[in-house]
């Protein structure tokens, strides 16, 4: 096995959110072969940048990501977050969280405006 990853884990973090916006940190932390801690560390990282969003739902947390923010490598244009994870994520899965976009409940990919770029 790889003693190295070609996606960092906050680029992890942001593809499991996209794939459920209401995944326990748990569960990101078992994907990811981390400990709870570190990825709610890096959870708070990616909000506090203002990528991802963090709503309260009852006792759990719900997460938009901000599809339209710009990655945060110089050099890399003017290529947005949504449309790397849509390239990572596959089309279906890009297709399916467009869909949904109007319910800010059951998507965790959220574009400020109509035609800003994002996922699909």
């Amino acid at each position: 096995m790889a003693s190295w990853s070609f996606l960092t884990n906050h680029a992890r973090v942001l593809l499991c959110i996209a794939s459920d916006p209401g995944t326990r940190l748990r569960d990101i932390a078992a994907s990811l072969g981390v400990t709870e801690r570190s990825a709610h560390g890096i959870v708070n990282d990616l909000a506090e940048a203002g990528y991802v969003v963090k709503q309260k739902d009852g006792r759990r947390n719900r997460y938009q990501i901000q599809a339209h923010l710009p990655l945060p490598e110089a050099g890399l244009g003017d290529l947005a977050i949504g449309e790397v994870l849509a390239l990572l994520a596959g089309p279906q899965t890009a297709s399916h969280r467009t869909a949904r976009a109007s319910d800010p409940r059951a998507s965790g990919i959220r574009a400020a405006e109509p035609h800003a770029p994002g996922i699909g």
